[in-house]
């Protein structure tokens, strides 16, 4: 074939200027923002840590790559919106990722699809179960000096699956093939705590304490007397957690199951509600409290309910929480409707940052890749909180910083 050698096109013109493309612009990139991202990268250290996480097994003399910098590769190409390896091909040539990687643009090409590929499938349980730690010691970290509480939000998500990935089980809920990815983020400030990347149920209260063992461990190592409330949805609430949290000077406020006790305890409060709402004509909210003990509970808890009677009927809600003193107005909406944020959260995860391509035949494989996503999510966070604060974007959504900041052609 022929080589073109046209570097320039010529158009008609604009209010009497001549119009030419000229593609002799020398090294182009079209993300130019990532370069704002290594820095703040560099300042966390996250992706120097993770490195440090996983054991190299690959013989060296036939190493090109480090995994830190197939890491600071493959996470700055999610945060830009590359979410699959096979973008690589494109992107390893491109200036601004090359220099994101800390190589010149006539250095040596960054990594192929294949070899990105190669490094998602060589990660171990060990090495999971290291970089997990990473997340609670850059969680940690991120604070200047110790907190007075904490406030842990836990809830799951469900990531459809799609062929024969490992661990993909039916889920009736969601009606679909899926994995169930669980997260803890601290309810205030968004702060990634943890992410698990769990099969498609939902998990038991041995699993929900165990995850929570670990975590609070390992915060309460770095601050002995932090004071920690535990908030999640009715399927956390389990009498593990419960008598755990107990034990371990932990606070707790869950949604509760209804079940024909609950629900016969209920009746006068949601007869008050009606009573109220066909007398004043407007949604109704009336709440009473109780002390209750299941069969399988070690001790009889505050229980709250909460009936609510509107246009759009009737709406019975039951919470158990440790805390003693507050309203129980105030703790159901304020307290306990303040977890819907983590809502926001999950969706900067797994919307924004594509965190449900876990596409891999290996459930370890796809393990990994949801850390790869959450590292991207705690640079983007940092970057948010720190580089734009007192800014138009300082509450703005991922994408729409990607959008804005990062995918400039320069």
């Amino acid at each position: 074939m022929e080589e073109n050698k046209q570097f320039s096109l010529q158009f008609a013109s604009i209010s009497r200027k001549k119009v030419t493309a000229d593609f002799t612009g020398g090294d182009v990139t079209s993300d130019i923002g990532v370069m704002a991202m290594r820095e703040k990268a560099q300042k966390t250290g996250i992706i120097e840590q993770l490195a440090r996480a996983i054991h190299d097994e690959r013989h060296q003399s036939y190493v090109k790559h480090e995994f830190i910098e197939l890491l600071t590769q493959r996470i700055f190409q999610i945060i830009c919106g590359y979410e699959d390896a096979n973008d690589a091909d494109d992107l390893r040539i491109d200036p601004g990722f090359k220099a994101s990687c800390g190589k010149l643009p006539s250095d040596d090409d960054l990594a192929s699809q294949p070899t990105i590929t190669r490094f998602e499938n060589s990660i171990s349980t060990k090495d999971l179960y290291r970089i997990a730690e990473v997340f609670v010691d850059q969680f940690i970290a991120s604070y200047t000096s110790p907190p007075d509480a904490l406030i842990l939000d836990i809830n799951d998500t469900d990531d459809e699956t799609h062929g024969a990935q490992q661990m993909s089980l039916f889920n009736g809920y969601h009606d679909e093939y899926c994995y169930m990815p669980l997260y803890i983020f601290e309810g205030q400030t968004g702060n990634l705590v943890t992410s698990i990347l769990r099969p498609g149920k939902r998990p038991n209260g041995k699993e929900i304490r165990s995850i929570f063992k670990r975590v609070i461990k390992r915060i309460r190592a770095a601050w002995p007397n932090v004071g920690i409330l535990v908030r999640g949805d009715s399927h956390f609430a389990t009498p593990e957690l419960y008598s755990w949290c107990d034990t371990h000077n932990v606070q707790y406020i869950l949604g509760l199951p209804k079940n024909s006790i609950l629900q016969e305890l209920a009746k006068g409060t949601l007869s008050a509600a009606h009573y109220r709402y066909e007398t004043f004509g407007e949604k109704a909210r009336v709440f009473k409290e109780l002390p209750y003990q299941a069969g399988t509970w070690h001790r009889a808890l505050r229980v709250i309910i909460m009936a609510e009677v509107s246009a759009m009927g009737e709406n019975l809600r039951f919470v158990v929480t440790s805390l003693e003193s507050s309203l129980t107005s105030f703790l159901y909406e304020t307290i306990y409707c303040g977890r819907g944020q983590m809502e926001n959260f999950i969706k900067e995860h797994k919307i924004a940052l594509k965190s449900g391509r876990t596409s891999c035949h290996s459930f370890i494989a796809n393990c990994f890749r949801v850390m790869l996503h959450s590292a991207a999510y705690v640079i983007m966070h940092t970057f948010r909180e720190k580089a734009l604060a007192s800014t138009s974007l300082a509450r703005a959504q991922f994408d729409t910083i990607r959008l804005k900041l990062l995918k400039i052609g320069a």
